[in-house]
């Protein structure tokens, strides 16, 4: 038939190079790598998008009721992840957590996308959760516990709970200090929401941190579903985003009218708040997103081994073999640069995970859609198919440069950190001058000079944060990867010896 069979039969953890071996986490890994590569897994992961969610506001009896109904794939996903400690590992592990954390979750965003967005904010609550003790005393156990449990309950009979973020409204969007939703104090200590918000995933959490405007300003909140007395606190949900991708995770608008909340943090602070939890999500999309450039590039390659065209199979056309290693390049130097970013938030090297967060963050979204396009092209129309991973692939692609920021924001904050301190660029760049690379030591020298230039930086960010993403890259996979693949990174990418599209390797480059 000439037609490549399903890539199924494999373990994405242990045929994977890339990936740090780590003890703690290794048994999950190699748990999480086959259902990656079972055609069980796989089929879960198309239904769950197949099947989208659908919002039930009333009952039949005209009572408000909130709720979202999900098909049975999401759910044994949300199972396997939430059990398989995904959400947990950073926290738990006993040692490298956030490599660990890492780990996991590269594989699982080989998987399937939509759950991976209540698995990364359930994690990265746990920075904004211990700002406020109390509730950190009650919660952080139900939220590190490795259960998923999508039940109605009040919140004391949950064997585990997952939490979410609200805060971007209509009129504001990215800029946080639009916010318009209101907080009134009451006599017990609690505080009064009323207002909205534009975009709210993952709407059946058990709880979400919020953001609403008190006399001194804009401040985070808590806000459960479930109140202490077991009724469920006002959380209207009007209706869900549809969306062009990432079909299995429901997004919506919300309303507060009077809902119950508790305050996290100091008053008039709660976007320096709630940034510990961005700041977090933000690492999840840079790992996130390369384990998509990962699944993308094995579909290609798996196609191109068994596709014949020409008299021969794909894979042994020259010019095919070109695009295959500048996606193999591609996907390899993003795994290298997230589990190097996940082994500095492991080491507390602050300075380093400020800037390279929102870099490698914003180059990592850009690139993952070329990579995807490039990749379904290789299975050309058998991979536009909707039944084909590929098409699911390509429509998610873009949403990891929207969600926490997109490309200009992202730069900005690049701006802003590097305003404050450029000590962790300087780390960086000391790196990519320790390669003994020349072209490096260049491309070191050339970040600098962009920098140096204040006038017009903001109508460079974009360029400047590009250059030192890629001398990033170049200096991992000169040290991490062979010598033939470091070299044809530092040719193509810092040197300038490929052409402006994937697949445009200098053939003298290919062949040393």
């Amino acid at each position: 038939m000439n037609q490549a069979p399903p890539l199924t039969g494999y373990n994405a953890f242990s045929e994977n190079t890339w990936i740090p071996v780590l003890d703690p986490v290794r048994e999950k890994a190699l748990a999480l790598g086959a259902l990656v590569g079972s055609e069980a897994g796989q089929e879960l992961a198309a239904n769950a998008n197949r099947h989208e969610p659908e919002l039930r506001t009333h009952d039949r009896y005209g009572k408000r009721i909130d709720t979202v109904e999900f098909h049975p794939s999401y759910h044994a996903l949300m199972q396997h992840a939430f059990g398989g400690g995904v959400h947990s590992a950073a926290w738990t592990a006993r040692s490298d957590g956030f490599s660990a954390h890492a780990t996991l979750f590269y594989l699982w965003n080989q998987l399937e996308q939509g759950t991976a967005c209540p698995v990364t904010m359930t994690f990265a609550s746990i920075a904004v959760l211990r700002q406020a003790p109390e509730i950190a005393r009650e919660w952080e156990p139900k939220v590190l516990a490795n259960a998923y449990d999508p039940r109605p309950l009040p919140f004391a009979q949950k064997q585990g709970v997952t939490i979410g973020m609200a805060m971007t409204e209509k009129q504001g969007g990215s800029d946080l200090r639009m916010v318009r939703t209101e907080a009134r104090a009451t006599a017990n200590g609690e505080y009064l929401l009323t207002g909205h918000k534009w975009f709210c995933s993952a709407p059946m959490s058990d709880a979400f941190f919020t953001l609403a405007r008190l006399p001194e300003g804009v401040t985070c909140f808590f806000v459960p579903r479930s109140l202490p007395d077991g009724t469920r606190n006002t959380f209207l949900i009007q209706r869900l985003k549809d969306k062009c991708g990432n079909r299995s995770n429901a997004s919506s608008e919300i309303e507060y009218r009077d809902t119950r909340a508790w305050l996290v943090g100091e008053p008039g602070r709660g976007i320096a708040t709630i940034i510990e939890m961005a700041h977090l999500t933000r690492f999840d999309i840079v790992v996130g997103t390369a384990g998509m450039m990962r699944v993308a590039f094995d579909q290609a390659l798996h196609h191109a081994r068994h596709r014949e065209a020409f008299g021969k199979k794909l894979s042994e056309h020259a010019l095919m073999q070109n695009v295959l290693a500048d996606l193999s390049l591609e996907a390899e130097a993003a795994a290298r640069l997230a589990f190097h970013l996940a082994r500095a938030f492991d080491a507390k090297e602050a300075a380093i995970t400020r800037i390279l967060t929102p870099v490698a963050k914003y180059w990592h979204c850009k690139r993952l859609p070329v990579m995807t396009v490039e990749a379904m092209e290789v299975l050309g129309g058998n991979g536009y198919v909707e039944e084909a991973m590929l098409a699911r692939l390509y429509r998610e692609a873009p949403l990891n440069g929207i969600w926490e920021g997109s490309g200009n924001v992202i730069c900005l904050d690049v701006l802003r950190s590097l305003a404050k301190s450029t000590e962790g660029l300087e780390m960086l760049l000391a790196e990519m001058q320790g390669t003994g690379d020349g072209r490096l030591v260049r491309h070191a020298t050339a970040i600098r000079a962009l920098l140096a230039k204040n006038e017009g930086l903001e109508a460079s960010a974009r360029r400047l944060v590009e250059m030192i993403a890629l001398g990033v890259q170049a200096t991992l996979m000169v040290r991490q990867s062979s010598s033939k693949d470091g070299e044809l990174f530092v040719a193509s990418r810092i040197a300038g010896d490929s052409g402006r599209q994937l697949g445009t390797l200098s053939s003298s480059s290919l062949s040393s």
